[in-house]
């Protein structure tokens, strides 16, 4: 990996963390020494990781290193795609308006509620008997 510039940034959805490196390349993108095809078996996640590079117009012009860790598969995907939009906004700030636009750049807040006590779940309430 000899690499002329690289940008670096982090995406965070729920409790996945992505560090994601971009440079300029031929589209191939690497997440934990593993290729994409390797590491998401659907192709979903894959589209998902993809999509910030369809709104700029740019799918096969940077090579993306990530190393991520937490959450689930979904949840890392999304991190992922918000790592990618954030160094994408190094590169070329002209590209803030359709990337904020669709909502990439934005940090997903929601995080699971917890479990309280005397419930099933978060919120699920234990069957109600009336006899």
């Amino acid at each position: 990996m000899v690499e002329a510039q690289m940008y670096r940034a982090t995406g965070r959805r729920k409790s996945a963390v992505a560090q994601v490196r971009l440079a300029r390349g031929e589209g191939r993108i690497v997440v934990n020494d593993r290729g994409i095809e390797d590491y998401f078996g659907r192709e979903t996640s894959r589209m998902i990781v993809n999509q910030p590079f369809d709104v700029i117009e740019a799918r096969d012009a940077f090579d993306v290193w990530v190393n991520v860790r937490g959450g689930g598969v979904s949840a890392q995907a999304s991190a992922i795609r918000h790592g990618i939009a954030r160094a994408l906004l190094q590169i070329d700030e002209t590209s803030r308006v359709p990337l904020k636009r669709v909502g990439y750049l934005t940090r997903d807040s929601r995080e699971v509620e917890r479990k309280k006590y005397g419930r099933h779940k978060a919120r699920k309430r234990p069957q109600y008997s009336k006899r």
